[in-house]
């Protein structure tokens, strides 16, 4: 059987925690890797930095994206994902706390599948991680350029 991974990248502990404790409620049993910045999410997906040495690494099955994050923000993630022809077709859902319609656009315009507000409510939040994870991880077929990453 497939091993399936959500690469979260999220730089909020509160966040990641809660996201995880959405995930449980909601049983969604795929592992999650966590990057807490863009630099961290871009060497797990190009196998570089402390990735180079070989790691296994899965491919995600979708990469859940916060756009405020140091060092390299969200839309930067985006747009090297996009030019990638490793990751040119890996499913990216931007959940942010973002209301601000340049995000919402731009996100789009580099080439996101969807973009989630956070919601501040813990039912809400839990529920809409429940539908993502039943659609990205349980209905959404992967192209086969999605393989493992060696």
């Amino acid at each position: 059987m497939d091993r399936k991974a959500v690469l979260l990248v999220e730089d909020s502990p509160d966040d990641i925690d809660l996201t995880l404790r959405a995930f449980k409620i909601c049983r969604i049993m795929s592992e999650v890797v966590i990057a807490r910045d863009g630099v961290e999410a871009l060497d797990y997906l190009f196998g570089t930095g402390p990735w180079v040495d070989g790691q296994a690494r899965i491919v995600p099955q979708v990469m859940l994206l916060d756009l405020k994050l140091p060092r390299i923000d969200g839309l930067e993630v985006l747009r090297r994902v996009r030019v990638e022809p490793r990751t040119r077709f890996l499913p990216v859902v931007i959940l942010t706390s973002s209301c601000e319609e340049q995000d919402l656009v731009a996100s789009y315009e580099l080439g996101a599948n969807s973009y989630i507000q956070k919601p501040v409510n813990f039912n809400r939040f839990t529920e809409a991680l429940g539908q993502l994870g039943l659609y990205w991880l349980l209905l959404n077929q992967v192209p086969p350029l999605q393989g493992h990453v060696t």
